[in-house]
């Protein structure tokens, strides 16, 4: 790769990492929302069933089964951007790498 060529991919991988860590954010502060929606409603739902313990938890976990899945959702939301985090970072560091070779052979 030429030193330009490595420039422009270092400046690539920053911006999108910048954008990685406010989508990060944003998918954390969702996954925040989605299990107080599904503790509201599971509770909610606990409270007002008849029956034993065991009766109420099980009713209380149907009627809040839909709230689960999409706090389930977000929670992989958040796995999927924290995994590209993780990726984009490593090709920062070899492009990094990279970069301090070049460096080198032109100095030489």
């Amino acid at each position: 790769m030429l030193p330009s060529e490595i420039l422009a991919e270092l400046k690539r991988l920053t911006s999108e990492l910048s954008k990685g860590y406010e989508a990060l954010y944003e998918a954390e502060t969702e996954l925040a929302q989605a299990e107080l929606d599904l503790d509201t409603v599971e509770q909610k739902a606990f409270i007002a069933a008849q029956g034993t313990v065991a009766d109420r938890t099980a009713i209380a976990r149907l009627e809040s089964s839909q709230n689960r899945f999409s706090r389930d959702l977000a929670r992989a939301q958040v796995n999927r951007i924290k995994t590209k985090i993780r990726s984009l970072e490593s090709s920062l560091t070899a492009s990094q790498s990279m970069a301090r070779l070049v460096e080198s052979e032109m100095k030489l």
